[in-house]
C-alpha cells in the first residue's frame, strides 16, 4: 500500500474513532465562525436593508466602498486587527491577541461586506409591487419594511449561508490573530498547515475530509435557498 493510501486509512480511521484533538479542532473552527457569522449578521444584514430600501446620501459611495472591502485579502485584515490589539496597539491593554475572541473580531470584518452586499441584492430583488401594494393597504414604514424582508427572506438567508462557508475555510485572520494555539484556536485550516509543515498527513488529510465535508453540505444548502429564492411564489398580479 502506498504513503498517501495508508495516510487516507488512518485520516478514515481519526475520522471514524471520533479522534480527541480532531473533534477539539473542529469544535472551535465551528464555534469561532459560527459566532462570526452571527455577529456579522446582525450588523450586515440591517445595514444591507438600509442601502438599498433607504434613500440615503452618498448610496453609491457606500456601495463602492463596500465593493472594494469585499475584495481585502484575509492577511490585511489580520494585519490591520493586529495592530490595533497587539501590546502597543489601541486595544492592546485588553489582552485580546491570540484569543478565539480576536479571531472572531477578524473574521467578523472579513464576512461584514459580504453579507451586506448580498442582503442589497436580495432587497433589490424584491418586486417593488410588493412595497406598493403594502402602502395601497395602509401600511407604515416599519410594516413595508417587514413586507420586503418577508419577501427577501430566502436571499438573505443564502448571505449568511455564503459567508459562513467564507469564513470556515479562512486562514490567514486565524493564523496572524489566534496563534494557532493547540486545544485554543488551532482551527481545521492552521492545523492542516501545521500538519503539512510537519510532513504529518494523518491528521492533515482527515481534517481537509471534514472541511470539505462541510464545504459541501453548506453549498447543497446554499443551492436549495437559492432555488426558494427564485421560486419564491407567483409574482404580484395588479389590476
Amino acid at each position: 500500500m502506498s504513503f498517501f493510501a495508508k495516510s487516507f486509512v488512518a485520516a478514515f480511521q481519526l475520522i471514524w474513532s471520533l479522534n480527541g484533538e480532531l473533534v477539539q479542532i473542529v469544535l472551535v473552527s465551528l464555534s469561532v465562525s459560527s459566532l462570526a457569522t452571527l455577529a456579522a449578521s446582525l450588523f450586515g444584514i440591517p445595514a444591507g436593508f438600509f442601502l438599498s430600501y433607504g434613500n440615503l446620501p452618498g448610496k453609491r459611495i457606500y456601495i463602492t466602498l463596500l465593493n472594494t472591502l469585499l475584495s481585502l485579502p484575509t492577511v490585511v485584515i489580520g494585519l490591520f486587527v493586529y495592530v490595533f490589539l497587539s501590546r502597543q496597539g489601541v486595544f492592546g491593554s485588553l489582552g485580546l491577541l491570540y484569543t478565539q475572541k480576536a479571531m472572531i473580531i477578524g473574521q467578523f470584518i472579513l464576512i461584514l461586506p459580504l453579507i451586506t452586499a448580498l442582503t442589497i441584492a436580495a432587497i433589490s430583488r424584491v418586486d417593488e409591487r410588493y412595497r406598493n401594494t403594502a402602502k395601497t393597504l395602509g401600511a407604515n414604514t416599519w410594516q413595508t419594511a417587514l413586507v420586503v424582508v418577508k419577501e427577501g427572506r430566502f436571499g438573505i438567508a443564502a448571505a449568511v449561508i455564503s459567508a459562513f462557508g467564507r469564513v470556515i475555510s479562512e486562514i490567514g485572520i486565524s493564523m496572524m490573530l489566534g496563534g494557532n494555539i493547540k486545544g485554543y484556536t488551532r482551527t481545521m485550516t492552521t492545523a492542516m498547515a501545521l500538519e503539512y509543515d510537519k510532513g504529518s498527513f494523518t491528521l492533515a488529510i482527515a481534517l481537509g475530509l471534514v472541511l470539505m465535508t462541510l464545504s459541501f453540505l453548506v453549498n447543497i444548502f446554499f443551492q436549495l435557498i437559492q432555488g426558494k429564492t427564485h421560486l419564491n411564489g407567483p409574482p404580484l398580479r395588479t389590476r
